[in-house]
């Protein structure tokens, strides 16, 4: 897996980043972690509402159903 991973913000963003960061005492990576657990989290509540878990995210057949009327 790539960790270099490059991020293009609008002129607003990056004021807003830089602002915040000066009135938190936070540094931009710690910001952008702590907003991206944070959107991860949402979407993952999203997901699961939906029915679809990490777990099966594929499909939401059992085993047992997937499998029924396969010949191997």
């Amino acid at each position: 897996m790539d960790d270099d991973i490059r991020f293009e913000l609008d002129r607003e963003t990056a004021e807003k980043l830089h602002a915040f960061g000066e009135l938190l005492k936070k540094d931009h990576n710690t910001m952008l972690e702590e907003a991206l657990q944070l959107y991860f989290d949402t979407q993952e509540k999203i997901l699961q509402e939906n029915g679809v878990s990490k777990k099966d995210s594929m499909t939401n057949l059992s085993f047992d159903e997937f499998w029924d009327d396969v010949d191997v």
